[in-house]
């Protein structure tokens, strides 16, 4: 079987997934397939999706990219190079791997490595954004051999923002994951100071100082914002920012505060059961009310501030 453009694989089918099935449907790509690890519990978020959506499930990777010319890899961290070994076990000669997922620039040079030798074409990306706002217009940098060649081809995919950077793979995710470090550092920080703040009763003292310093903002809604990304999203931003660690040390650069993330995201991961919530403060109290039952139930130590992991 030989590489057809029109059809696409999609490895992992979470959030990311389903937008590019969403969005690839309404440019005219029907000819789908998705497989997740996930599949095998049919109540996973990824099983959900695949009902929702109505995409065609593979049986494994080696069906879901048979005959794909392009495959989207989008797992989690820590998975990625797996993803790529067992992709590669069936990709079409020229076909394209586009591997979104945040890992390290090292684990990216050992998913290139199995892709290549495979015959496929190796395609690193760094989505920049949120996915949610604009979806597959989100600015996504393309790293790689293959990232002029694909460039060419991704806004037939809807990815009109996208720019390539070419060379070699890793600079798209050294890009990402240092940029991380403060935006999912930046996450921690909010959720970490307005817990203790809600706590001490002076909240509103310091959320109102923040403009002293930082940009005129809402900044109770940019809190809550991204400290509900974190409560829903914690875990994928652990591995991430594992991963962030990984790269900051490999710059020789001691990765104190990504480690320091990744305890804090992990933590909130625990709370996705609150949301939603109406604001933020709302919020930070049910944080607070379901950490104090974590600690009842299985910890002497306090809500995330004495050590509760």
């Amino acid at each position: 079987m030989s590489a057809d453009s029109r059809r696409v694989a999609l490895i992992g089918l979470g959030e990311v997934g389903r937008v590019f099935v969403e969005d690839l449907r309404t440019l005219g790509v029907s000819d789908l397939t998705a497989w997740d690890t996930a599949f095998v519990d049919p109540d996973s978020p990824a099983s959900r999706n695949a009902r929702e959506l109505g995409v065609a499930t593979a049986s494994s990777s080696v069906d879901a990219v048979a005959g794909a010319g392009l495959v989207v890899s989008a797992v989690t961290a820590s998975q990625s190079v797996l993803a790529a070994r067992a992709a590669a076990e069936g990709i079409e000669q020229g076909a394209f791997l586009f591997d979104l997922n945040s890992s390290s620039p090292g684990h990216k040079q050992a998913a290139r490595d199995a892709i290549e030798a495979a015959g496929g074409r190796y395609v690193e990306a760094a989505l920049m954004s949120p996915i949610g706002p604009r979806r597959l217009a989100s600015p996504f940098l393309l790293g790689g051999a293959h990232s002029t060649a694909f460039l060419g081809v991704a806004s037939t995919y809807g990815m009109a923002s996208a720019t390539a950077l070419g060379g070699e793979v890793g600079r798209a995710a050294a890009t990402k994951l240092c940029r991380s470090v403060i935006v999912k550092g930046l996450e921690s920080l909010l959720t970490e100071s307005l817990l203790a703040a809600r706590t001490l009763g002076v909240e509103r003292d310091v959320l109102d100082s923040l403009p002293n310093i930082l940009p005129p903002a809402d900044w109770e809604a940019v809190a809550g914002y991204f400290m509900s990304r974190s409560v829903q999203h914690g875990r994928r931003r652990a591995e991430e920012m594992e991963e962030a660690a990984v790269t900051v040390a490999e710059a020789g650069v001691e990765p104190w505060m990504a480690r320091a993330t990744v305890e804090r995201q992990r933590w909130a991961s625990r709370f996705g059961s609150v949301l939603p919530q109406e604001s933020a403060m709302d919020l930070v109290d049910a944080v607070l009310a379901a950490a104090r039952e974590a600690e009842q139930a299985d910890s002497p130590a306090g809500p995330g501030t004495r050590g509760t992991s």
